[in-house]
């Protein structure tokens, strides 16, 4: 059995700044998203094996195939890596994130329609660091939910993980995002996307431009005086993401990260 991907996993956890709590706000949004759609891909593999009693934060591959090992040199230098984390959760998803790598060297057989289960899970310890797990998660600047297994397995997908996506969705404040429609331009493919921001008191409207980044925008003030050639409808973040990195592949020719 090779150890390369598993020892790729655990090189991406070593660099990890996991008491990074500025990264942590800046990335707060992210974060939130990449999260739920670990509990999601949790959920259905979850749901696959009958673990459902072991939801959310547990090693997958001890239901797929409990035979298999981590290299022992990997397991070994992971818990040099571990030391000092808590809670005792997060432990063990960078454990099972590990084997699970493993697993996926020596498996040609696993499901083809569930999704890698701990991609986003380990794009949301590179954005800053852990959780904390009480009666909410706690991400260390924004709290979410933990719902149950049947809640998450029927949750929205957040497939568009590329960083320069991730990126575009972090900004503060309360924020609402706005599909620009037309006759020829529907909800699921708009014209572009803006969105209001309001921090501080201070509201802030912006477009994501061709530029690929967000720009002020004076189309939300204009529609609402009466200029309203062009309509919009309010979309989601999920919505929002997938126009980002639809636009961003166009512009760059990759989208980054494959789910």
């Amino acid at each position: 059995m090779t150890e390369d991907s598993s020892r790729r996993v655990l090189e991406r956890l070593r660099v990890n700044e996991w008491a990074d709590d500025c990264a942590a706000a800046d990335h707060a949004n992210s974060r939130a998203l990449l999260m739920r759609e670990y509990l999601r891909r949790a959920a259905l593999w979850a749901g696959a094996y009958g673990a459902e009693q072991s939801w959310p934060f547990f090693d997958i591959a001890e239901h797929v195939d409990a035979e298999l090992q981590t290299p022992p040199d990997v397991a070994a230098e992971v818990e040099g890596v571990l030391t000092g984390l808590a809670p005792t959760s997060l432990k063990r998803t960078c454990r099972a994130a590990i084997r699970w790598a493993a697993l996926r060297d020596v498996r040609d057989d696993l499901p083809v329609d569930l999704p890698d289960p701990y991609e986003p899970l380990l794009l949301m310890y590179e954005r800053g660091g852990g959780y904390f797990l009480e009666e909410y998660l706690d991400l260390n600047g924004v709290m979410i939910r933990l719902g149950s297994v049947e809640s998450n397995a029927s949750a929205t997908p957040f497939l568009t993980l590329a960083s320069t996506t991730l990126d575009a969705l972090d900004a503060e404040g309360q924020i609402t995002y706005y599909a620009k429609v037309d006759e020829g331009s529907p909800r699921h493919s708009p014209r572009g996307i803006v969105r209001r921001r309001i921090d501080e008191g201070q509201t802030y409207d912006e477009a994501f431009t061709r530029h690929l980044r967000w720009e002020p925008t004076e189309y939300l003030r204009l529609y609402d005086l009466g200029h309203n050639e062009v309509d919009h409808v309010k979309i989601t973040e999920i919505e929002a993401a997938a126009f980002i990195e639809s636009v961003t592949t166009k512009m760059l020719g990759s989208s980054g990260v494959t789910p």
